[in-house]
């Protein structure tokens, strides 16, 4: 029976985690520049956790949520990981020691959702939490933060949308209106937005049905009405953007569908990603501490999608992928030992070193060394051996020079100096 990989699951093999790797370090050392520090939570949670942060109505917890039951127990695979942060923020209780706190954190997510190209059931996350501050300099520090990384990434053409929700009053405000534009249209949407417009009716304006979009754009819909607070932080918002040197709109038709973001939210969209184009998104959630338990903190984060930053960046060179060091060539069993002690005393002394364990002939072995990009090779066949030498090979230059054994490690350096 031939195995396959789950539905909407991929493999990421070499030379692909090169790349992965690549990325994933790029992001590290930029959160580093912004004071970021690392987080690592659980891939399964309570189920309880994602009810409370999302909403039981919301898209993800009605369709989208892997399940694990166990008697009496209910987890879920994270379908995002905001959450995830905040519990452990609060079950740490680091807020009694750290009044603002910058998490970063990489790793898989899980939606049961339909596989399409940019949405699988196992995806992946870059993203990062500062939890402490109502500033709305912080809102647009993490947007030029999301920017920095893509930009790192070798990614362009990309665009920073905006836009404000306001407060949960204003929201409630807001949902009011959406119904009493949207209901008596209600027909003109897809099955989806119908149920949306009963149990979540922000979730409507991010539909990607593409009529639904239409219908969106076609009708009088005004989002702008918050109060002089939020209207205050956002312009502030605004402000802090362009001092930055983020290039942005506003996009009064922006929401997020996850029950917990209140006043900024932003989305980073590419054109050539099709219906689904948010590379990114995020945005401000300062009630969401308090509802999981914890204290009043303001709280700010976003989610880059390393596969769709994958997309976006589209097929380009990895200049930046170095081949092997040193690859070393055993002709006959009597050289195995030397050849084992020498990739021995090669690797403990950093340079990278690989051999052929297949009994080609010299030239298929060559062919390998080639294959792995490796910039050198130490031959050591029977007369090498019974001399104590090695035929050191410059795979660049293409020259070949005989050392002595003991100066191999001394020579190869200087080589590849």
């Amino acid at each position: 029976m031939l195995f396959k990989t789950p539905r909407g699951t991929k493999d990421i093999l070499p030379p692909e985690t090169i790349l992965w790797q690549t990325i994933e370090g790029q992001a590290k050392r930029i959160f580093s520049l912004y004071a970021f520090q690392e987080i690592r939570t659980p891939v399964i949670e309570e189920t309880g956790l994602f009810l409370r942060s999302l909403g039981d109505l919301s898209d993800i917890v009605q369709k989208q949520m892997f399940l694990i039951k166990k008697e009496s127990d209910s987890f879920v695979l994270r379908p995002e990981a905001t959450a995830s942060v905040i519990r452990a923020y609060i079950e740490s209780g680091t807020y009694h020691t750290s009044p603002l706190v910058k998490w970063f954190y990489i790793g898989p997510m899980f939606r049961a959702e339909r596989p399409q190209k940019g949405r699988l059931r196992q995806f992946h996350h870059i993203g990062c939490e500062a939890i402490g501050s109502y500033s709305p300099g912080l809102d647009a520090e993490l947007i030029r933060l999301a920017v920095h990384i893509l930009r790192e990434a070798g990614i362009s053409g990309f665009e920073v949308a905006v836009n404000t929700l306001g407060c949960a009053n204003d929201k409630k405000r807001l949902a009011i209106n959406l119904k009493e534009v949207l209901l008596p249209k209600k027909q003109m949407f897809c099955e989806d937005c119908q149920g949306r417009m009963e149990r979540n009716v922000f979730r409507v304006l991010d539909c990607k049905n593409a009529q639904c979009r239409e219908n969106v754009a076609a009708l009088s819909i005004d989002t702008g009405r918050v109060c002089q607070d939020c209207r205050d932080h956002f312009e502030s918002v605004k402000k802090a953007l362009a001092a930055f040197g983020v290039t942005f709109r506003v996009d009064p038709l922006l929401v997020r569908g996850l029950d917990y973001y209140t006043k900024t939210v932003f989305e980073i969209k590419h054109p050539g990603l099709g219906a689904q184009d948010a590379i990114g998104a995020g945005g401000r959630y300062d009630n969401l501490v308090g509802e999981l338990g914890g204290p009043e903190k303001g709280a700010v984060g976003f989610a880059l999608g390393v596969e769709r930053m994958l997309l976006a960046r589209g097929s380009k060179e990895e200049n930046g992928v170095e081949g092997l060091d040193c690859y070393i060539i055993g002709l006959g069993d009597a050289t195995a030992a030397k050849c084992q002690g020498l990739m021995n005393t090669l690797r403990e002394a950093g340079i990278a070193t690989d051999t052929d364990y297949t009994d080609g002939s010299l030239k298929s072995a060559l062919r390998k060394a080639g294959a792995l990009k490796a910039k050198t090779c130490v031959i050591v066949g029977d007369n090498e051996l019974a001399k104590g030498v090695g035929l050191l090979k410059d795979m660049m230059k293409r020259t070949q020079i005989e050392v002595p054994l003991d100066r191999i490690v001394q020579q190869v350096k200087e080589t590849l100096c």
